[in-house]
């Protein structure tokens, strides 16, 4: 039951996508413009979550 209840690959991918990119790793435009939209798509989700926290605090 533990096992699914895990997040440090969740935690360590936000991490991931934010720290500054490799300059050996090997450049590709469709990696950059997916690694680009997963930003978007991680900040559009905090701030969401956020404003249903507000929500529900002022409720």
């Amino acid at each position: 039951m533990k096992r699914y209840f895990q997040l440090g690959d969740v935690f360590g991918y936000f991490f991931r996508v934010f720290k500054k990119r490799d300059p050996n790793a090997p450049d590709s435009f469709n990696l950059r413009m997916m690694h680009g939209i997963n930003r978007i798509s991680i900040v559009m989700f905090l701030i969401c979550v956020i404003i249903m926290i507000v929500r529900a605090l002022t409720r």
